[in-house]
């Protein structure tokens, strides 16, 4: 099986995935491929600049180039159950679907100031560090115009299953689990 996370920024897709890794899931996230450009280049490991870079290739190989990448670690690999993370274009989930008929994509939410107070905890080097950073980077990867940038509310539309994370981890895990049920996993 191979199950898709999509979701803003620290609404809890880690925590979930996490679980299922522990369950024996392999783990293949999109940003670890862009991150690999950026170090490629030189590049500082900072959100805009990753998203930049994310940007940049869409536009030279297509909106689905992060995926088709993974794709190939995927076949390369051949895992029994996986985990794709990152998703944040829609033209990923298309192709995701077209090639993997057991595909599924879930979305994660949680509210915003939430969210923000789980970026100063965690504190990745990538994250913003205040609450303007936050809503600039939160607003940019929701959706740009632009059809190969950042458009993560456009593929939580796409979701099979959607999660609002607004509540404890007991209650997340819960959510989880019952979207778990239904796919048989």
């Amino acid at each position: 099986m191979l199950i898709g996370f999509t979701g803003r920024i620290a609404a809890g897709k880690g925590v979930l995935i996490e679980s299922l890794k522990n369950g024996g899931f392999e783990h293949y996230h999109h940003s670890n491929e862009v991150r690999k450009e950026a170090a490629s280049r030189g590049l500082q490991m900072e959100r805009s600049a990753l998203q930049d870079i994310g940007n940049e290739i869409r536009r030279l190989e297509g909106a689905s180039a992060w995926t088709k990448r993974l794709i190939k670690e995927l076949e390369k690999d051949s895992p029994k159950n996986a985990i794709v993370d990152g998703i944040r274009n829609p033209a990923e989930v298309v192709e995701l679907k077209r090639k993997f008929k057991d595909f599924i994509l879930i979305s994660i939410d949680a509210p915003q100031r939430e969210r923000f107070q789980r970026i100063l905890k965690r504190a990745r080097e990538s994250d913003p560090k205040d609450w303007e950073g936050f809503l600039k980077i939160d607003l940019r990867d929701l959706g740009e115009k632009d059809p190969l940038g950042q458009q993560v509310g456009e593929c939580m539309k796409l979701a099979d299953f959607k999660i609002i994370n607004d509540s404890t981890l007991e209650e997340l895990q819960r959510k989880f689990e019952k979207v778990l049920g239904v796919v048989g996993v």
